[in-house]
């Protein structure tokens, strides 16, 4: 399958990372189209002191321990509004921005985008694509609930970084990996079942 990832300025670059390096490691990927905010770039170097900036396929092979001949990742600019992402015609399962911010949140659901990202979300829900946001915020204001019950009511999937305790994690890799898989599971990719509730 094709897949558009998105990384946007909220906090959770980690989330970012570790749902590549998955789908990376899935084998049922063939492409991953990845767009990187500018805000993004500055809080994975805030986070995880990674340097995004300008960030080419290399690179981003490098940041998720990739071969560097990996042709798996292909990076969009933000204001290429004639990616591939942009149009309906291109046939891809859908799209994970992860993190997502409240301000990509109200663009996408406001349908009055600007870039490639607000952009390659609007296909998605017009196709019937699946659409995966995953904001990490906290506490959410009356607009943000607005904003995320009405991208809900137009077929987009909201899942926050809301990582479950049951699999006794005990560290914070355990925790980003229960999220990660949640995501995974949207797209029925199959991965470890370390964090699934075993009853």
């Amino acid at each position: 399958m094709d897949l558009t990832v998105a990384i946007t300025g909220a906090s959770g670059a980690i989330y970012a990372r570790r749902t590549l390096q998955l789908l990376a490691e899935s084998g049922r990927v063939e492409t991953i189209n990845l767009i990187i905010s500018s805000t993004a770039q500055i809080v994975a170097q805030v986070e995880l002191g990674s340097d995004l900036k300008n960030a080419d396929a290399a690179k981003v092979n490098a940041w998720l321990g990739l071969p560097e001949e990996s042709r798996l990742i292909r990076v969009w600019r933000l204001d290429n509004l004639a990616a591939k992402p942009s149009s309906g015609s291109y046939r891809q399962a859908g799209m994970i921005v992860v993190p997502c911010s409240m301000a990509s949140i109200g663009a996408i659901a406001s349908g009055a985008g600007t870039n490639l990202i607000h952009r390659a979300a609007d296909v998605c829900l017009k196709e019937g694509r699946k659409l995966v946001l995953v904001p990490r915020e906290t506490p959410f204001n009356a607009i943000h609930l607005e904003n995320m019950l009405r991208l809900a009511n137009a077929g987009a999937r909201i899942l926050p970084a809301s990582p479950s305790f049951y699999h006794r994690p005990e560290t914070i890799a355990d925790l980003v990996d229960h999220v990660c898989f949640r995501i995974l599971d949207q797209f029925d990719i199959p991965h470890s079942t370390a964090t699934e509730w075993q009853g």
